[in-house]
């Protein structure tokens, strides 16, 4: 079993990637799986820093600006619009001085509407019933390798639910929050339901946004995934995200379709 992170601290706001973080594409840049959730253990620490509010990371949309090397990053958090009851944070993510990614997030207050809780899905087989998949006869990469992916069915073209866990930290010596810990492996959406072998065409996706209506709790993040190219280079990937509660969101990523 692997041990150790996807991620080393330097200082407050600087990481340094280990090699399981290295991409599927192409094993000298970052996957963006664990670079989500970096980004979210990151608003993490910069809300960890002043009197809680009450509110929940409720909507998290990532734009990737460029290549993400398998280099030292550094993320800048702020606030764009305050709030008691919505607040809008963003983060920059850094390589060599450059944007790399930029990151925004709706904290909607928390209260209880338990009274009305309704329309979600049923609940996935749960993760201890089911033979793990060699993810890693498909893609590259040392996070493809760290993964314990655990299909519900044989993957197909295009549609696969399965279950990914890790065992390894998302940051040496630093406790992650349990979302993100959940949103560092949603990201992997796009590789388990591949339409075409990712040796003859590329499907890079060049965004993530994930909107929850529950907070999601770990190990194990459930992906319920359907893939759709279109006929002009453009392409979707539409994941219903489970924990082993239930459906706790929706997440979206779109893709540049194109041959090798």
């Amino acid at each position: 079993m692997n041990t150790g992170s996807y991620y080393e601290p330097i200082d407050e706001r600087r990481y340094k990637p280990t090699a399981h973080a290295g991409g599927a594409w192409d094993t000298a840049e970052q996957h963006f799986s664990p670079l989500g959730g970096l980004i979210v253990h990151a608003m993490d620490r910069y809300l960890a820093a002043r009197p809680d509010s009450g509110s929940v990371l409720s909507r998290i949309s990532f734009d990737i600006l460029g290549r993400l090397a398998l280099d030292e990053c550094e993320i800048r958090v702020e606030t764009l619009r305050p709030g008691r009851t919505i607040e809008l944070l963003e983060a920059v993510v850094l390589i060599d001085g450059r944007p790399v990614v930029r990151a925004r997030a709706w904290l909607l207050a928390s209260g209880d509407t338990t009274a009305v809780v309704g329309g979600a899905d049923d609940r996935l087989s749960p993760p201890q019933e089911l033979k793990p998949w060699p993810m890693a006869d498909v893609w590259p990469g040392g996070y493809i390798a760290s993964l314990d992916v655990r299909p519900l069915a044989e993957p197909q073209p295009g549609r696969t639910t399965a279950w990914i866990s890790t065992p390894l930290d998302l940051v040496a010596g630093q406790t992650a929050s349990p979302l993100a810990s959940y949103i560092a492996l949603v990201d992997t959406a796009n590789g388990i339901a591949v339409r075409q072998s990712p040796t003859a065409w590329m499907f890079p996706n060049v965004d993530l946004t994930v909107h929850l209506h529950r907070q999601p709790a770990g190990p194990w993040t459930g992906l319920d995934t359907t893939v759709t190219f279109g006929p002009t280079g453009q392409g979707i990937t539409s994941t219903v995200l489970h924990d082993a509660d239930g459906p706790v969101g929706h997440a979206q990523q779109i893709l540049t379709v194109r041959p090798l």
